[in-house]
């Protein structure tokens, strides 16, 4: 599993992705997270308002900032979506 954090850098999207982080060692799964920074990739997104959040190419969240529970969730239900 790819998770993509993005945002230029403020301190929302430096929290998401501290929370993804932490969502992901306490799932114990197997995934990486890559940080975007490049505005123009961003875009290509399609998202508004940053950050955002992108699991295996497909955006899960824009514009807030979810609970480290509410990041675990997203993950676990775009799991079993892409095993069905």
């Amino acid at each position: 599993m790819t998770i993509k954090v993005l945002g230029t850098g403020c301190l929302n999207c430096k929290t998401l992705e501290q929370r993804t982080r932490e969502a992901i060692a306490s799932l114990n799964i197997d995934a990486s997270v890559e940080k975007v920074e490049d505005i123009q990739k961003i875009v290509a997104y399609g998202i508004l308002r940053t950050p955002g959040l992108v699991i295996d190419e497909k955006v899960i969240s824009s514009g807030s900032v979810p609970s480290v529970d509410a990041i675990k969730e997203m993950i676990l239900k775009h799991a079993l979506q892409a095993a069905t």
